[in-house]
C-alpha cells in the first residue's frame, strides 16, 4: 500500500459510529422552535407568521391568534418539504429562505373544481362575492350568483401560488414536556398545561406455563409496572376542538411515539358552586379505569349502608336488563 493509499484509510471513519459522529446541525426528528413568514411570491402577500409587527403591517386579524415562534419535529411533515430538507444540518440562530412551488404547496389551480350549483343551497347570510361556503360537504369561494345559479370556486384559496417561507431558528427543545406543549400548539393551536410523571400501574401478564396442553387457558399474574405518563390539563376549549374531537386517538399516538412515553391521560376538572371535582377526562395508551359495581361498592365503603346489598341489587338489574 502507498503512503498515500495509508493517509486516506487512515483519515476515514472506520466505523458507522463515526460517520453519524461527523454529522453536526439539526437533524431528522429534531423538535425545532421556528419563527417563520410565508407570503405569496407573485404579491408577497403575507399568507402565515409567527410575527405580530408582520401581521400588524398585513392588517392579519390577530383576536384568536398567538405570535410567537412554533415548536415542529423537522422530518415529520409539519412544514413543507423544501423547509425541512433546508433545516438539515442547520444551527440555532440560523435563518433561510427557502421558494415552495404551487405544486408542492397547495397544488396547482384545477378550472373543474369551479363549478355552478342552484343559489338555493348558498345560505342567504353568504349570498355575495368572497363569502366561504360549504356546498354538498365541501368547501369553497363564492364567486358570483346571478338568478338561481351561483358561481363557486372549490380550490385552496392558495392553488396555484408559488410561496416564499423565509424561517429562523430560535432554538432546539429537548424539554419533553416543551415538545409535548409545541406538538398540541401546532395540532390544536393552543398549549394546555401538560406535566409528565412516572406512574406505579397495576396488570395482568401472562406467565409461562409448564401444561403442555395447547388448549389450556394461559395463566395470568397481576404485577405493578412504572409507566412514564404524559399529563394534559384540559381546558374547555380543548374539548370542543373538532381536530381533538375527531383525532385524539391518532396525536396521543404520534406524542408517544416521539416523546418515548408509554400513556397519555387527559386531566379535565370541573370547578362549579358546589366545590371542586377532579377526573379523568379520558385515558389512552393505557389502560382503562375499573367501573360500574366496584366503583359504587368502593364509594360506599365509609358510609352507615349495607355496600354488598346495594351492589347485590344493582347486579340483578342489570342482569335483568341484558336478559330483556
Amino acid at each position: 500500500m502507498s503512503d498515500e493509499q495509508q493517509a486516506e484509510t487512515a483519515d476515514a471513519p472506520d466505523t458507522e459510529e463515526e460517520v453519524e459522529e461527523t454529522e453536526s446541525g439539526i437533524q431528522d426528528g429534531d423538535f425545532v422552535k421556528l419563527d417563520y413568514t410565508v407570503r405569496t411570491k407573485e404579491d408577497e402577500t403575507v399568507v402565515d407568521t409567527t410575527k405580530q409587527d408582520v401581521a400588524e403591517e398585513a392588517g392579519i386579524d390577530d383576536d384568536d391568534y398567538e405570535f410567537a415562534p412554533r415548536v415542529i419535529v423537522v422530518g415529520a411533515g409539519h412544514v413543507f418539504q423544501g423547509v425541512d430538507d433546508d433545516l438539515m444540518g442547520k444551527d440555532v440562530g440560523d435563518e433561510g429562505s427557502v421558494d415552495i412551488p404551487a405544486e408542492e404547496a397547495f397544488g396547482a389551480f384545477d378550472p373543474d373544481d369551479v363549478k355552478t350549483v342552484a343559489a338555493d343551497k348558498v345560505p342567504e347570510d353568504n349570498r355575495y362575492p368572497g363569502a366561504q361556503v360549504q356546498i354538498d360537504g365541501e368547501q369553497g369561494r363564492l364567486e358570483t350568483i346571478i338568478g338561481g345559479r351561483a358561481r363557486v370556486d372549490f380550490n385552496h384559496p392558495l392553488a396555484g401560488e408559488d410561496l416564499e417561507y423565509e424561517y429562523e431558528i430560535v432554538e432546539i427543545v429537548d424539554d419533553r414536556e416543551e415538545q409535548a406543549q409545541g406538538l398540541l400548539g401546532m395540532y390544536l393551536q393552543q398549549s394546555p398545561e401538560v406535566w409528565i410523571e412516572t406512574d406505579e400501574v397495576e396488570e395482568e401478564q401472562v406467565v409461562e406455563s409448564d401444561d403442555e396442553d395447547e388448549d389450556a387457558e394461559p395463566e395470568t399474574e397481576t404485577v405493578t409496572v412504572e409507566k412514564e405518563t404524559l399529563y394534559i390539563e384540559a381546558t374547555p376549549q380543548m374539548t370542543m376542538n373538532q381536530q381533538w374531537m375527531f383525532s385524539k386517538q391518532q396525536i396521543a399516538q404520534d406524542m408517544m411515539q416521539r416523546l418515548g412515553i408509554d400513556r397519555v391521560i387527559v386531566q379535565e376538572t370541573i370547578d362549579g358552586s358546589g366545590g371542586m371535582m377532579g377526573g379523568m377526562g379520558g385515558m389512552m395508551g393505557g389502560a382503562g379505569g375499573a367501573g360500574g359495581a366496584a366503583d359504587i361498592e368502593d364509594a360506599l365503603e365509609d358510609v352507615d349502608v349495607d355496600a354488598d346489598e346495594i351492589v347485590d341489587e344493582l347486579e340483578a338489574s342489570e342482569a335483568e336488563e341484558t336478559e330483556e
